[in-house]
C-alpha cells in the first residue's frame, strides 16, 4: 500500500449469504471490532440487494460503506430481475462490483458488458470495483499479463480520466477463488504493478498512483497482513472472510500497518 498516493479500500462481498434480518447484528459487531482502526481507509460491504437498504442504515454511523455486488448495463425498461446503477444509488449504494469471475464464468459475461455496466455505474455517481483476473490454466501457459492487460483495457475503453478517480480494479485470480489457495504475496504483486503500468498508459502516470488495486483471491485473516505490505496492492476484495464481523475486521486492522 502507498497511503500517501491513494487511499486503501477493504471490500466485503457477502455474495449470496447471510439475510436482511442478519445486517444490524454483522453491523453492530464489525463497528465494536473495528473502532479507531478505519478511519484511515474506506471500508465496503457489499450485501445482496435485499439488504443493501438495511446495510446503508446499520453502517450510516460507522462511516462504512454500502455496495452492490451487480447493476444491469441499462437505464430502464423491461430487464426482468436486473437492477440499474440509478436505483442502487438511489437505494444508497456507493460502490458497485463489475465483472466478477463468477458472473464472467457461470452469467456469461463479456468484456463489453463489463465495460458498459462500469459506465453506467459511473453515470449513476457509484464507484465501479472492476474485477480482473486469470485462470488457472492461463496463468500455466503464461499469458497471465496479456490477458489482464486486455481486460483493462476493454472495461475502461471511453472512461474519462476524471471519472478514474472514482475506479477501483481488484485482481482476482479465479484459480484462488474460493479455493482456499492463494497467490503468494510476490505473485499478486507482480501482477497488480503490472495493471497499474496498463492505467499507466493509458491515463498517465499520476492517474496510474491514484487507482486502488485490490488483491482479490481469498485474502482472510491469516494472509491478509503480507499481502497488504506490497506497494501495489491498496486493499482487498473479500469474499467467505467478510462473513464473519471477527476475520473481516482482523482484515481491516491487518491494513493498519
Amino acid at each position: 500500500m502507498n497511503r500517501e498516493l491513494r487511499k486503501t479500500v477493504i471490500a466485503g462481498n457477502w455474495k449470496m449469504n447471510l439475510l436482511a434480518s442478519d445486517v444490524k447484528a454483522y453491523a453492530d459487531g464489525l463497528t465494536a471490532l473495528v473502532s479507531g482502526f478505519h478511519n484511515w481507509c474506506e471500508v465496503v460491504v457489499c450485501t445482496p440487494f435485499t439488504s443493501l437498504s438495511d446495510a446503508v442504515r446499520a453502517f450510516k454511523d460507522a462511516k462504512i460503506s454500502a455496495g452492490a455486488q451487480n447493476m444491469s448495463q441499462h437505464d430502464a425498461g423491461a430487464y426482468t430481475g436486473e437492477v440499474s446503477g440509478a436505483q442502487l444509488k438511489d437505494a444508497g449504494a456507493e460502490y458497485v462490483i463489475i465483472g466478477h469471475s463468477e458472473r464472467r464464468e457461470m452469467y456469461g459475461e463479456t468484456d463489453g458488458t463489463v465495460n458498459k455496466k462500469a459506465a453506467k455505474a459511473l453515470e449513476s455517481s457509484l464507484s465501479p470495483i472492476i474485477c480482473v483476473g486469470e485462470s488457472l490454466s492461463q496463468r500455466e501457459i503464461g499469458v497471465t499479463y496479456d490477458l489482464v492487460a486486455l481486460q483493462i483495457k476493454a472495461a475502461l475503453s471511453g472512461i474519462s480520466p476524471d471519472d478514474m478517480r472514482r475506479v477501483v480494479i481488484a485482481y482476482e485470480p479465479i484459480w484462488a477463488i474460493g479455493t482456499g489457495k492463494t497467490a503468494t504475496p510476490e505473485d499478486a504483486q507482480d501482477v497488480c504493478r503490472e495493471i497499474r503500468n496498463v492505467i499507466g498508459s493509458l491515463y498517465g502516470e499520476q492517474t496510474a498512483n491514484s487507482t486502488p488495486v485490490l488483491y482479490g483471491g481469498s485474502m482472510n485473516d491469516n494472509n491478509a497482513f503480507d499481502l497488504l505490505a506490497m506497494p501495489d496492492i491498496d486493499g482487498g476484495l473479500i469474499g467467505g472472510a467478510s462473513l464473519k464481523p471477527e476475520s473481516f475486521a482482523a482484515i481491516i486492522k491487518a491494513a493498519n500497518q
